[in-house]
């Protein structure tokens, strides 16, 4: 798996916006398109993207997310994500997504979210 698509999901844990910027930034495109379930449209760039990232290290303080599964055909990498933290019951919680993404040499250009993992 592409070491770019790990730093980009550990970006979505870091607590210093300075360095989750430097993360992002060494994972994606300057012209990155983004989206998934909570975004009401494609998100374009850098800017936008750290903006929602941000959002998410806001409102789920501690939680982390892990890529737990990828494989790759014709080019693109389907990654099964696992968001961890604590649920507002205080109990540990799990989420699973699935993106698929596409890349520029060593960079995501594109990248597309679901919820779960369409089981």
């Amino acid at each position: 798996m592409s070491n770019c698509i790990t730093r980009f999901f550990k970006a979505w844990e870091i607590k210093d916006a300075e360095t989750r910027l430097t993360t992002i930034n060494s994972a994606v495109t300057e012209s990155v398109q983004y989206s998934d379930p909570r975004t009401n449209e494609p998100l374009n760039g850098i800017e936008a993207l750290s903006h929602y990232i941000t959002m998410f290290s806001e409102n789920a303080p501690g939680w982390s997310a892990e890529v737990v599964k990828s494989d790759i055909i014709s080019g693109v990498t389907r990654v099964t994500v696992a968001f961890t933290g604590m649920g507002p019951d205080g109990c540990q919680q799990v989420q699973l997504g699935q993106y698929f993404v596409e890349k520029d040499g060593d960079l995501i250009c594109r990248m597309i979210g679901f919820v779960g993992t369409g089981e």
